[in-house]
């Protein structure tokens, strides 16, 4: 909704005659109103200058990439890398291009599209306004395939300085719940502060039949937010409080979920940080997604890795349907089970760029040891058992599928974000004050390993 329809809707239909009277109209608006949801970035924004100097930047900053492609193996000078793009009333930063680039590249991203969502000229960038305590700014592209979001010093440096071990452990878990951030920037503008800003993955995306949002931290304290009126357009990110008396409805896939959980949150307890948010969406599925049942084991390979004792006896290409998903068939893909059927392995792997799926029929020599107790093989290859850690299931062919999930009724997005805020000093203080403020009730300061078993919990209470 643009800010005219919202200027309607209140009868202040009046066009201001200056850029300065525009912005007085939209902060009083915005503090009035107390927006939530999506906006469009139109020339009466407060954005807006800021958003085309963005668009405007990030066009020539892809180009590099597009123009210098990364390289297959990286470098530390890739991680340390800063190019400055001049333009004609800013400057903008791009920090280890060539890292972004070869994550992008990993995902299965072109770069030519990666472009295009960012710097089109078909429409502008929209403001998401939340009611989250982060004193950022979030636009999400016009697509709404990538959000923007503008972040501090320190919370940069931090991201940076753990590029290497976040990639490590995406590349280890190509299906990991972490959001995907994919650039880091500054812009420069002449008498005024640094911006800095990160594009990551939308974990909503695609959001057209989104029923609801939340924002989990697994505590109760401030973890309600007020739903939008019934049939109202406004985008509300509900939170825990929101979310009591529902489950997440997997089935078969909710070992999965846990395991995924338990991996990704052992990592950020690795990084010393906390107060992190589990993004959770839902949409109906259709009747005929409802109805699809597969056959076949869920196990994805999104990483073109040669395991010798993985031998290939047929392939067939099949086009993945929306509503494929393992939460129907008759067992789960989870990390460290492999399934069997009359000696048979079906192992299917996506192609990225076509959202294929080629379908292999493969059988196991010994690294498989077949359990008749449960009719489920066990691993005793360790580099099958690698293979298998990974968590990979079969997703629905969208443009982003690493955070989407099916269960009986439901289509879930899932993701982890917030991912900067370390547990030193301060938080430390702030733990100790709220101890003495909320006595016996749960708040989102609490030390990292805590936190991670926290949300882990909630997240098994709130499943099935």
């Amino acid at each position: 909704m643009s800010l005219n329809e919202q200027m309607e809707m209140t009868g202040e239909g009046t066009r201001p005659h200056s850029r300065a009277a525009k912005r007085c109209l939209w902060g009083g608006l915005r503090q009035q109103w107390r927006l939530l949801g999506l906006f469009e970035i139109s020339p009466q924004h407060e954005f807006y200058d800021l958003t085309c100097m963005m668009k405007e930047g990030l066009q020539a900053a892809v180009q590099n990439t597009i123009d210098n492609p990364p390289p297959d193996e990286l470098s530390e000078e890739d991680f340390e890398m800063e190019v400055t793009q001049i333009h004609e009333s800013f400057r903008m930063e791009t920090f280890a291009g060539p890292v972004f680039a070869w994550l992008r590249r990993s995902l299965g991203m072109s770069e030519r599209d990666y472009q295009q969502s960012l710097a089109t000229t078909q429409g502008c960038y929209l403001q998401f306004i939340s009611n989250s305590k982060s004193k950022a700014d979030f636009f999400l592209t016009n697509d709404k395939r990538f959000f923007l979001k503008t972040q501090n010093k320190r919370e940069v440096k931090f991201l940076l300085s753990n590029l290497k071990i976040y990639l490590e452990h995406l590349e280890r878990y190509p299906h990991s719940l972490l959001v995907k951030f994919l650039g880091v920037h500054r812009i420069k503008i002449p008498r005024q502060r640094k911006k800095y800003f990160i594009v990551m993955q939308s974990v909503f995306f695609p959001d057209e039949r989104i029923e609801a949002r939340y924002d989990i931290k697994g505590c109760e304290i401030s973890r309600w937010t007020n739903p939008a009126p019934e049939g109202s357009q406004v985008i509300v990110v509900l939170k825990d409080l929101n979310f009591e008396g529902k489950q997440i409805t997997l089935e078969q896939q909710r070992p999965w979920l846990l395991r995924q959980m338990e991996i990704d949150t052992a990592f950020l307890q690795r990084l010393n940080v906390l107060d992190y948010s589990l993004l959770l969406a839902h949409q109906p599925l259709h009747r005929d997604e409802r109805a699809m049942g597969l056959s076949f084991a869920s196990v994805i390979m999104r990483t073109t890795k040669s395991y010798p004792r993985i031998i290939t006896r047929r392939t067939a290409d099949r086009s993945v349907n929306p509503g494929c998903s393992p939460a129907h068939s008759s067992h789960a893909s989870v990390p460290g089970a492999v399934l069997e059927e009359e000696s048979t392995l079906l192992v299917a792997q996506v192609d990225r760029a076509t959202a294929r799926c080629r379908v292999m029929e493969t059988y196991h020599e010994d690294g498989l040891r077949q359990d008749p107790a449960d009719g489920e093989a066990s691993v005793t290859d360790p580099g099958l058992r690698e293979l298998l850690a990974q968590n990979r299931r079969l997703l629905p062919s969208t443009k982003n599928p690493l955070h989407v999930i099916d269960g009986r009724e439901l289509r879930y997005f899932v993701g982890i974000i917030d991912i900067f805020t370390v547990y030193g000093f301060r938080k430390k203080l702030e733990h100790l004050w709220k101890r003495l403020r909320y006595p016996g009730q749960s708040f989102s300061t609490i030390s990292p390993p805590a936190y991670a078993q926290r949300i882990c919990q909630w997240v098994q209470g709130h499943s099935q």
